[in-house]
């Protein structure tokens, strides 16, 4: 009797945070590679910092090693580390380590596919910088995929593009990557001002594509989440300082709760597990990321 009340309790925690209604039907998942939290207190970022005022946020958040953007990006979708996922190099385009699991699309399954499949009507779709980003997110579970290379002056392509998606598609997930501040911190260098006046930059993009969605009529029911794939030192990244290993996760809308900064724990693979809690989304047993409960009201 003992063992079966166990399984039954363990089954109905399971569903609770697998299985739960949608918190909200729309999230716009911003991302900034090579973005450390390092910056946030000189940062002029006007823009986020009221998305941190209104919602929740960690500064601690820890990459996954290397602190490098294809295992980072692909544990941002994929929800575990490079050990299951297999991406463990900087670009990887393929797993290095042979994925754990490969779903249906030849691929270890992303916060895209799952989705996808629980919600087959959903509409999702990414635009992107870097071209490394089209190999970690399984494109064929994607509505849209648009690829607007960085050309090494800004990024008003892909605000435009982010912008024009949102008004005319009304995702209901949707990734906006920037390449920058990854670029300058490889050139400048990080905790420059060059790099400080990027971040500035783009606060202005996601300022526009905030009214974006406030202008096709879905503030209401969305909420966003911006984060970064990893931070960097002196010129670099990939190692294990804190400026590479902690990067921000803001999030702010729909049944966010207004309460600042959080203390819990949080690592790269929680990005996905905590969209598929919003969207309703019941993750896959490999996956070992938790939803960070504690910001939802």
């Amino acid at each position: 009797m003992k063992k079966l009340l166990l399984a039954i309790c363990t089954i109905i925690s399971t569903l609770c945070i697998n299985a739960s209604e949608p918190v909200a039907g729309h999230v716009v998942l911003i991302g900034l590679d090579g973005w450390g939290a390092y910056s946030m207190p000189q940062a002029d970022m006007p823009a986020v910092k009221k998305l941190m005022d209104e919602g929740c946020y960690t500064l601690t958040k820890r990459t996954v090693s290397p602190s490098s953007s294809a295992p980072n990006w692909a544990s941002m979708f994929m929800g575990v580390g490079p050990e299951l996922h297999g991406y463990t190099t900087w670009g990887a385009r393929t797993p290095e380590l042979p994925s754990r699991v490969i779903a249906k699309n030849n691929i270890f399954p992303t916060i895209f596919q799952i989705y996808r499949d629980q919600y087959p009507e959903a509409r999702q779709g990414i635009i992107y910088e870097w071209e490394g980003i089209k190999y970690l997110v399984d494109t064929l579970s994607l509505n849209d995929h648009i690829h607007t290379p960085y050309d090494g002056n800004n990024s008003e392509t892909t605000c435009t593009a982010a912008i024009e998606y949102i008004k005319a598609e009304k995702p209901n997930l949707v990734g906006i990557f920037f390449d920058n501040p990854d670029h300058i911190g490889h050139t400048a260098g990080h905790d420059t001002p060059e790099y400080y006046e990027v971040l500035k930059e783009l606060d202005g993009y996601i300022a526009r594509i905030v009214k974006a969605v406030d202008d096709a009529g879905l503030t209401d029911d969305t909420i966003f989440i911006i984060s970064s794939d990893h931070g960097g030192i002196e010129k670099g990244h990939g190692g294990i300082t804190m400026a590479e290993m902690e990067t921000p996760f803001i999030i702010s809308g729909k049944n966010v709760r207004k309460e600042g900064a959080f203390e819990q724990s949080m690592m790269q693979f929680d990005v996905a597990s905590t969209i598929a809690h919003i969207l309703g989304v019941e993750q896959p047993q490999v996956w070992i990321g938790r939803p960070m409960l504690q910001v939802f009201k």
